[in-house]
């Protein structure tokens, strides 16, 4: 892209934007309850995926940019669920959200006025994606979801997509009741599915790929072949940061422009926001991807097709 076209496409993705707004018989000082001005400071809410007291210095590099890029205040707040992160974007207290796929869609489905810019990417270039692990300890004799029947499940929490949404639909495939057929236990996060499977006190359980195959051998809590993998999901659509459409448009077209090109780790380092390694979020990824609300379509049919309550509800 040329720098001249770098220029002009902000601005033109902001009269569409106000145009698409105006259409939509709502203005950007009405929608999401978030008044008739963009705030002083930015709310960046966000859900560890493992046991965190750090996530707010994981995403540092990108709130900083993200000052720099809107000339205002970005705070960070580190949520317990996803059902505090949906409620605070619900009620405009929250402007932007790092969300995992089924909730960004119950989010949507609960009346939060707003819009995906960017999905996590481990590495630069590749799609948004991931997948979900059914997995057990080495040894267990459990080889496949229908071993499950009549075992103690670890599953991570009612709102998480890899950690619930698409294991339910697994086992109904596998022809065992995710409610019935087994006995189900919220673990909390997907370290703590994986490390109750690795304790004994779960005989089975979920969790997302990369918290099985590196984070958890990284950090020596698990070691290379103690936990099986005995089921892979298909691939599920990556996790969304999502931004407040009662933000004005051009508050939107930059939040958009920076996710999107800037929100990265070459962008972040050859900036000087950060420096070494600089891994993004408590996962460690490359940077975003740009997505639209389509994108997240699969997750919507996974919704439909297992009949799912946490779906529609918090």
């Amino acid at each position: 892209m040329t720098p001249s076209l770098r220029r002009v496409l902000p601005a033109a993705a902001a009269a569409l934007l106000a145009i698409t707004l105006a259409a939509c018989g709502e203005s950007a000082s009405t929608a999401g309850g978030a008044g008739s001005a963009d705030p002083e400071t930015l709310v960046f809410a966000s859900v560890p995926s493992e046991q965190s007291a750090s996530l707010q210095e994981d995403y540092k590099p990108i709130l900083d940019m993200l000052a720099k890029e809107t000339g205002k205040k970005v705070e960070f707040r580190q949520a317990t669920d996803y059902a505090a992160v949906i409620e605070g974007q619900i009620s405009g207290q929250i402007q932007i959200a790092q969300y995992g796929p089924l909730s960004f869609v119950l989010a949507q489905s609960k009346g939060a006025k707003i819009m995906p810019v960017g999905a996590q990417v481990k590495t630069k270039g590749e799609k948004p994606g991931y997948q979900s692990y059914g997995i057990t300890k080495a040894g267990s004799g459990i080889t496949s979801l229908k071993d499950f029947a009549g075992k103690k499940v670890c599953f991570v929490d009612p709102n998480s997509t890899s950690g619930f949404l698409y294991p339910t639909a697994g086992l109904l495939e596998a022809g065992v009741d995710p409610k019935t057929g087994i006995t189900p236990v919220m673990a909390g996060g997907h370290d703590s599915s994986v490390l109750e499977v690795k304790a004994g006190r779960c005989d089975a359980g979920f969790a997302y790929d990369t918290m099985v195959d590196t984070q958890l051998v990284a950090k020596g809590e698990i070691t290379p072949g103690e936990i099986s993998t005995v089921w892979k999901s298909e691939a599920i659509p990556g996790s969304p940061v999502a931004i407040g459409t009662g933000l004005s448009p051009e508050l939107q077209v930059k939040l958009t422009d920076a996710f999107q090109h800037k929100a990265n780790s070459d962008y972040l380092l050859a900036n000087k926001f950060c420096t070494g390694e600089c891994k993004i979020g408590d996962e460690g990824v490359w940077g975003y991807a740009a997505v639209d609300n389509a994108f997240y379509d699969p997750i919507r049919k996974v919704c439909e097709l297992t009949k799912n309550q946490n779906c529609t509800e918090a």
